[in-house]
């Protein structure tokens, strides 16, 4: 089951994506890691859904990576009188804490933290950005607008504040409740909605600590103010354009993504791109070229890995879509402009002895062309350092811990194999040359670079790199 590709895909499950069959067939046409979506279905479904992953893990001896992703605060406003009404474009319009159904003049938002933020001259984004409010007066329970964008209105939309920090956690009691289900049940990512600042992440920490990775969805302005200490605080970063989208320029998008990506390439933290990524094969067998486009900008850009959502979760054609990403993935990284704009763009390691190492492994597999690169890790550091410097050849990261080996499952050019602990450089160089001759990855003959850490079993000691040669009897 080794995957011919370093960028890696994730895939939302869902109602199309159920059953066994379904999570098997997405499987073997390219998933690294399933997205359990708490925004929709039960606790029940997705404890399913995660068995069955667990049980193809152990069928097909590869791990498999399983990212929650927990719902967030959901702003919303309340109801509407015969459940619409039309906002006309400079009619004034009221937004207040009284539950009583809306009109076309008034509405309910039954959200005091928004309230509290406000300032004359906020703008409110409704429904996804097709409306646009004005702030012109306000209090703690109301803010009288002028409607700069209008258009019809129904039941429940959404309500987006794009310039103002929210007095709010990340974390809702539904939340807390996934996430302490979800943790029992063995994820090996939590995705962390509406995040806004540093502390939101040391929020989910408090909760999550070593159990999962965590991984900070930027999908609010304000996050992007807080990038490099979110990035730092965090396991990984998801580039949530569906909502980036709503609260800034659409033009302004691409930029931030690319932004977002550098900043995590810096620091070795797996990042993540998602949304609409094959939108239009939600409903067709085939995407539109620029979502094709789309996907490969991502991996030239070096992201770890692409999203697809409701694609696979809902979409009439799950397998299709997989399938397309699958294909579109290899054929960038076989572009020789691809591996150009890779090194172009890698950054300077930090002055620590494991990225010295691994720089140099780096510069090794350039000069020797080894067959690959083999980690050996326990928390998967040694690993998370070596994808950061982007080899050019595969990277076969060796731990005796399942937990690190499902979350490597994200990362760049990483394919993990379980092993038996080692006691020592030689026992860990002799498993190193049979494992990478077990997986297919190096022939006897072939050279191999391995790097590691001692003592071995203490995370973040990567201090060995050591060229072997696969053996002849092996």
């Amino acid at each position: 089951m080794r995957r011919l590709r370093s960028a890696k895909i994730v895939a939302t499950l869902g109602p199309a994506t159920s059953d066994e069959p379904a999570i098997r067939a997405l499987f073997e046409r390219g998933v690294d890691v399933f997205r359990l979506n708490f925004s929709h279905g039960t606790q029940h479904d997705h404890a399913r859904r995660l068995e069955t992953i667990r049980r193809l893990e152990k069928e097909f001896g590869r791990p498999i990576g399983v990212l929650l992703d927990l719902q967030g605060p959901k702003l919303r406003l309340g109801t509407f009188e015969g459940g619409r009404a039309q906002l006309e474009a400079l009619a004034r319009f009221r937004l207040d804490m009284d539950r009583a159904s809306g009109n076309g003049r008034r509405a309910p938002l039954p959200h005091p933290e928004i309230f509290a933020a406000l300032q004359e001259g906020t703008e409110l984004l409704l429904d996804d950005g097709k409306l646009r409010l004005r702030v012109d007066r306000h209090g703690a329970d109301f803010a009288e607008t002028t409607v700069l964008v209008g258009g019809p209105i129904s039941d429940r939309k959404g309500v987006n504040v794009p310039s103002v920090l929210l007095p709010i956690s990340p974390l809702t009691p539904k939340d807390r409740d996934d996430l302490d289900v979800g943790l029992a049940m063995g994820v090996d990512w939590v995705a962390l909605s509406f995040v806004q600042r540093p502390e939101d992440i040391d929020e989910a920490r408090e909760i999550i600590g070593t159990r999962a990775a965590i991984m900070a969805k930027l999908e609010k302005p304000a996050a992007i103010e807080h990038l490099d200490a979110i990035v730092e605080r965090c396991d990984g970063i998801m580039v949530a354009r569906g909502d980036l989208g709503v609260e800034l320029p659409p033009e302004r998008v691409p930029e931030l993504q690319r932004q977002i990506v550098r900043a995590c390439r810096l620091r070795g933290k797996p990042v993540v791109v998602a949304t609409q990524m094959l939108e239009s094969m939600i409903a067709a067998p085939v995407p539109t070229r620029a979502e094709v486009s789309d996907v490969a900008t991502a991996v030239y850009d070096g992201v770890d890995a692409v999203m697809l959502s409701a694609e696979s979760a809902s979409g009439k054609y799950p397998l299709e879509a997989v399938a397309m990403m699958d294909r579109i993935v290899p054929r960038v990284e076989a572009d020789p402009s691809y591996r150009t704009g890779i090194d172009a763009t890698h950054e300077s390691a930090q002055s620590t002895t494991a990225d010295a190492v691994c720089t140099s492994m780096r510069q090794v597999a350039a000069l020797l062309a080894p067959a690959a690169t083999v980690t050996y890790t326990s928390s998967g550091f040694t690993s998370l350092r070596a994808a950061r410097e982007r080899p050019a050849v595969p990277i076969l990261s060796l731990t005796p811990d399942i937990a690190t080996a499902r979350r490597m499952a994200m990362v760049w050019g990483v394919h993990a194999v379980l092993v038996d602990d080692v006691h020592d450089v030689g026992e860990m160089i002799e498993c190193a040359c049979r494992t990478a001759h077990a997986e297919g990855f190096a022939q006897p003959g072939q050279k191999v670079v391995v790097v590691a850490g001692l003592p071995f079993g203490q995370s973040g000691t990567t201090n060995l790199l050591h060229v072997a040669r696969i053996p002849n009897h092996s």
